[in-house]
């Protein structure tokens, strides 16, 4: 692979043009596409499998023309001080606003509230539900004006007006935090090359890359049904990988001058060694990004092929356009030690090279493995404890910032109307198996009465064929309560006693039901997920370190990196600490989803460390250094452009944070927590502490596992046989 990547490096050096001309086109070909297609919405959420989407579906079939996925808005009213809904002249304001509703074209029906007995029980809020015949996603500009219109003329009239559901949902946005990432990583940048040509390549590429991914996924939007969260997420890890490939290319370009390799040269060399770790690094993350789809939840699995899709161009971009920049570049990218005029002079030439901190430390490490490896252990291990009270679910209208109309909505309804109402939950009675539909319909909702945590039980509403009916029930705690959890599986379990006796199956749905069994979904892959991922990316490891306990050993730094981060989610946006500073307004149980995504994209990202920085030490190894001495060569080289890596990432994904979404703010926080745990207490404390204590036992591998592996060559020892750099020094670790 080295000599295949060292032959393209050169040929991108030579042929810039070319390259550079390929990349433009297919970035403006990209940018196209993405003007001329549909702005991207909500994608559709479903989740095959699961008892809420098996309702769902089949009142597709029995309610036909209901538009059961269409969106919904509820108009909350609430009346001034010392007045009543029922009052004359707020009776008359809402249902000219009724009236006024439903004259969309979108609108399959409104309900009146006093028609409908939505009124609190203290008269003073009421609220008017309105269907669409189109999702969300699909709904027109025109119709969220109509609807944002119609409750200004109810305000105009002294009602309190505020608006809830899904026909309101707006396109998150990252806010200025998102430029101030990059412009910390600019900086970093900067401060690493002291170079700022060379400090602009990689910012430069990575932003060509985002683009290009970004530009794709919203071309393919409307096509393939991606939300605008799945661009979101694609730019966050877009920008973190793209950034560090291209700042380890051109570390390595540097350093190969600094040895008086002639440019093109250098940049062969570049690309044929640290490209070789580039190429795996981003495998890892491909595989982690891709294993999502075991999940089998549609969304899920576009946000990891999107996601992945953009890292995979981020590969290719620094090992085609970095050397093509760097031909433009010329002189103006100095070798390793020297700095343009414009940050001072460097050390000479001929002087010696002094120890550097990346070094020391790894010297530091080595002479005291054991209290190092302790700390970082029970460091984490302290940073992991709140994890033990994870609680899952997947956000609503109650998690929004108390500015937007959703959450006044939440809260009004909930004061109106109890915590429950914001989560009714839907069962579905399919009694086309049963002697007597209505019997059946009567007797389940007779033993959901009877349930503890039930405020509300409507009567059954049966279809036209009059086998089958739902009914709604409304819990007396809020939609996120373990309560409410239990009685989902409390009528569930009801549900299967009523169809012993009567023939009849009922089902439990509703965005209550789905959030729940979503939830579970996610908990059942979680470990098939991590056998999957971890263990291809294990055998990947050894093929690429020739090593039984080097991926062993990264596999268990993992997670425990990943466990503190998610100890450090559970404090901040589940018990509250530090939720000012974080921008989280509402605390409550951690995204569903959270801890299976935080494990794929954190797993490809901490195999980057520790592929750049651990390739480094066997290229030591191999050319005959002592164990302990090939793990501070490694650090020489690779810890300061690791530690830039690592904070260019923090800073990007901490970008994030400021998302109006609480599942990007909630994921660019986990991610930047993952990163510095992994890169600063993993991969440069622990990983060399394991190292120095395994000695030569790190790099066994039994003999005839070695015959079989392939050799890719990622230190690029063919490079140096091919050009005589071999000292004919190489060590063979065999057993």
């Amino acid at each position: 692979m080295a000599t295949f990547l060292y032959k393209l490096g050169r040929l991108s050096f030579r042929r810039r043009h070319v390259i550079a001309l390929i990349w433009v086109a297919l970035l403006t070909l990209a940018g196209v596409g993405a003007a001329g297609a549909p702005a991207a919405g909500n994608s559709s959420f479903s989740i095959p499998g699961t008892e809420a989407q098996k309702a769902f579906d089949l009142l597709e079939q029995r309610f036909p023309g209901t538009s059961a996925d269409g969106a919904t808005a509820r108009v909350v009213f609430k009346a001034p001080s010392g007045e009543k809904m029922t009052d004359p002249g707020n009776k008359a304001t809402v249902r000219e606003t009724v009236k006024e509703l439903s004259d969309g074209s979108e609108v399959a029906r409104v309900t009146d509230p006093y028609q409908a007995k939505a009124v609190s029980k203290d008269g003073t809020i009421a609220y008017a539900q309105v269907s669409y015949k189109v999702s969300g996603m699909e709904l027109d500009d025109a119709s969220k004006d109509a609807l944002e219109d119609s409750a200004q003329d109810a305000r105009e009239a002294g009602l309190t007006v505020e608006i809830g559901g899904d026909a309101l949902q707006a396109v998150p946005h990252t806010g200025s935090s998102e430029i101030i990432g990059i412009a910390v990583a600019a900086v970093v940048l900067v401060i690493t090359f002291g170079s700022l040509v060379a400090a602009g390549l990689p910012l430069l590429t990575a932003l060509i890359g985002v683009g290009i991914g970004v530009s794709g996924i919203t071309a393919l939007a409307s096509a393939l049904d991606l939300g605008s969260t799945t661009s979101t997420l694609a730019m966050m890890i877009g920008l973190a990988v793209g950034i560090d490939y291209a700042l380890f290319i051109v570390s390595r370009y540097r350093a190969e001058l600094a040895e008086g390799r002639e440019r093109e040269e250098a940049a062969g060399r570049a690309v044929g060694t640290a490209g070789s770790a580039v190429v795996f690094a981003g495998l890892t993350v491909v595989i982690a990004l891709v294993g999502l789809s075991v999940v089998n939840i549609p969304m899920l699995t576009k946000m990891g092929v999107a996601a992945a899709a953009t890292v995979a161009i981020a590969v290719l971009i620094a090992l085609t356009m970095i050397p093509a920049l760097l031909g433009y570049a010329g002189r103006k990218v100095r070798p390793a030690g020297e700095k343009s005029r414009l940050f001072g002079r460097a050390r000479g030439q001929d002087a010696p090279a002094k120890p550097n901190l990346g070094s020391r430390w790894a010297s530091f490490v080595v002479r005291r493995p054991v209290a190092v490896l302790l700390l970082g252990v029970v460091g984490l291990g302290a940073a992991a404890v709140p994890a033990a009270s994870l609680e899952l679910g997947l956000p609503d209208d109650g998690s929004q910032p108390t500015s937007t109309t959703q959450r006044r909505a939440y809260d009004l309804l909930s004061e109106g109307f109890g915590p429950g109402f914001n989560g009714p939950l839907m069962v579905v009675v399919d009694a086309k198996g049963s002697d007597d539909p209505k019997a059946a319909f009567t007797a389940v909702g007779d033993e959901i009465k009877g349930l503890k945590d039930v405020v509300t039980v409507t009567p059954p509403a049966p279809n036209k064929a009059g086998d089958t009916a739902t009914i709604t029930v409304v819990p007396a705690s809020k939609p996120s309560s373990v309560t409410t959890e239990d009685l989902v599986h409390g009528i569930r379990d009801a549900g299967t006693e009523v169809r012993a006796d009567t023939g009849a199956n009922v089902l439990v749905t509703g965005s209550t039901a789905m959030n729940i069994d979503v939830s579970q979904k996610l908990n059942d892959a979680l470990v098939p997920y991590l056998v999957l991922v971890v263990g291809l990316a294990f055998l990947l490891l050894i093929v690429v370190f020739r090593s039984i306990l080097v991926p062993l050993k990264a596999a268990l730094g993992f997670l425990l990196s990943v466990m503190a981060a998610l100890g450090a989610v559970v404090a901040v946006f589940q018990w509250g600490w530090l939720s000012g500073l974080m921008g989280v307004e509402q605390t409550g149980p951690v995204m569903s989803m959270m801890p299976i995504f935080m494990v794929g994209v954190v797993f490809g990202l901490a195999m980057d460390y520790e592929v750049f920085l651990v390739t480094r030490m066997r290229e030591a190894y191999v050319h005959g250094e002592k164990p302990a001495q090939a793990v501070v060569t490694g650090f020489r080289h690779g810890a300061r452009v690791v530690s830039a890596a690592a904070v260019i990432m923090i800073a990007v994904f901490a970008g994030f944070i400021g998302s109006s979404e609480s599942m990007v703010k909630m994921i660019g926080f986990g991610l930047a927590i993952a990163v510095f745990f992994d890169a600063f207490v993993v991969r440069m404390a622990i990983v060399p502490a394991v190292l120095a204590l395994l000695g030569r036992k790190a790099w066994w591998l039994p003999g005839w596992l070695d015959r079989a592996l392939p050799n890719v060559d990622v230190e690029g020892e063919g490079l140096r046989a091919a050009s005589g750099d071999d000292d004919g020094d190489r060590q063979l670790v065999r057993v």
